[in-house]
């Protein structure tokens, strides 16, 4: 029975606080072979004037956004087409890789590059997935692709992953593995 205890400096609002014990209880099961309700996690708030580093006392910065709701929020942008609400997600060197195109930086060539393969593409989600990576989280969503081909009808099903990096509540990147190449070229589409 795994007992974590974390000492925060006060001012964290409880959905912060609640992410991070969900987080430390996560982090534990990835090591020990405990069911989640076997892991207590207990989390000291400290007043502001019970800490000091370096001669002066401190705030505890602010709490990162929950990264899986920057992802979905990115999607609702670019599926809304609101590019400007979308290009205000991405981080500094924002990358994005999808099949048969690798490197693109911005929304433009995204747009550039898939407007002579489909009219457009919209997502049904099964779910969102959020871990740590180094120095970035890293949200895997997933589910199914529906949209149009160029020709106007109508293609559904279709299965999809997508892999973001999240650094300092901005997207930095985007990788995309989909099914859409194999139902063309099977044509079931």
């Amino acid at each position: 029975m795994p007992i974590i205890e974390a000492h925060v400096l006060e001012g964290y609002d409880d959905g912060a606080k609640t992410r991070l014990g969900k987080a430390l209880t996560d982090a534990v099961q990835m090591v020990v072979p405990a069911a989640p309700d076997a892991i207590t996690v207990i989390l000291h708030e400290m007043p502001k004037a019970h800490y000091m580093r370096g001669g002066a006392h401190r705030s505890g910065a602010p709490a990162l956004p929950d990264p899986c709701a920057v992802v979905r929020d990115y999607l609702a942008a670019m599926e809304a087409r609101d590019l400007e609400r979308a290009r205000g997600m991405l981080g500094d060197g924002f990358v994005m890789n999808f099949p048969g195109a690798s490197g693109l930086r911005t929304l433009e060539e995204l747009i550039a590059w898939s407007k002579p393969r489909y009219r457009f593409v919209k997502k049904t989600y099964d779910g969102f997935e959020a871990l740590q990576g180094a120095g970035h989280a890293v949200v895997y969503a997933r589910g199914t692709l529906y949209g149009e081909w160029p020709d106007g009808s109508a293609f559904a099903g279709i299965r999809y992953i997508d892999r973001f990096e999240v650094t300092g509540g901005q997207i930095t990147r985007q990788d995309v593995w989909n099914d859409i190449a194999d139902v063309k070229a099977a044509g079931t589409a």
